[in-house]
């Protein structure tokens, strides 16, 4: 008996993604599921950290800073670090970023004095209230907002919602931290008197391209 296989004509369908070259030199500082690389910042009277489901991390209510550290190795110019940070109690802080700038460091700070200033802590010795990068934001409780900041040579650059809000040249100034989070260096984030959520922490290095 001969038997003769006839096959039908299968089409396989490969669906590939376009991803830019930008969006693939990102890297996740915080993997959703655990706090690796990073540790509780030991602020004294901080509040507990934990990791929830959807990829969260929780920052409870502290007395007063609450806040982890990144412990794995960070650029110290030319560089991206992008989040999502909510409110979700209180009415101060809920995103402290402390970040390099060279062999400086200093703050971003979303939601501070009562709860609608953003700007940079500190330029010159002055303090993201009271500096030329101080912003007035009517920031909502349980609301995500995307935090985009830039580093290079020549300054600091930062976006909230997509919307560029800072753009604060460097050479010259002197960039520093307030003393009270001065553990969270080289990054870092915190909270004041304010439980907050973060998710989607990832960092990147510009190329000579996006530096031009």
């Amino acid at each position: 008996m001969k038997f003769r296989c006839a096959f039908s004509a299968f089409l396989i369908v490969f669906t590939f993604v376009a991803v830019s070259p930008a969006e693939e030199k990102w890297k996740p500082l915080f993997d959703g599921k655990t706090l690796k690389n990073w540790k509780v910042t030991n602020f004294g009277g901080e509040g507990e950290v934990t990791v929830e489901k959807g990829g969260i991390m929780k920052l409870d209510f502290g007395s007063s800073l609450s806040g982890v550290t990144y412990t794995d190795k960070v650029p110290t110019s030319n560089y991206e670090i992008e989040l999502e940070a909510k409110r979700l109690d209180g009415v101060d802080f809920f995103c402290g970023l402390t970040f390099p700038v060279d062999k400086q460091h200093c703050s971003l700070i979303v939601g501070g004095w009562a709860g609608a200033v953003v700007g940079i802590s500190s330029i010159d010795g002055k303090d993201a209230s009271e500096n030329a990068t101080t912003q007035f934001i009517n920031l909502k409780n349980d609301q995500w907002y995307h935090v985009r900041l830039r580093v290079t040579d020549k300054g600091i650059q930062v976006w909230l919602d997509k919307k560029q809000i800072i753009n604060q040249a460097t050479k010259g100034k002197k960039i520093t931290v307030r003393p009270e989070v001065e553990l969270s260096r080289p990054l870092g984030i915190c909270t004041w008197e304010t439980k907050a959520a973060l998710r989607n922490i990832r960092i990147r290095t510009l190329d000579k391209k996006e530096l031009k």
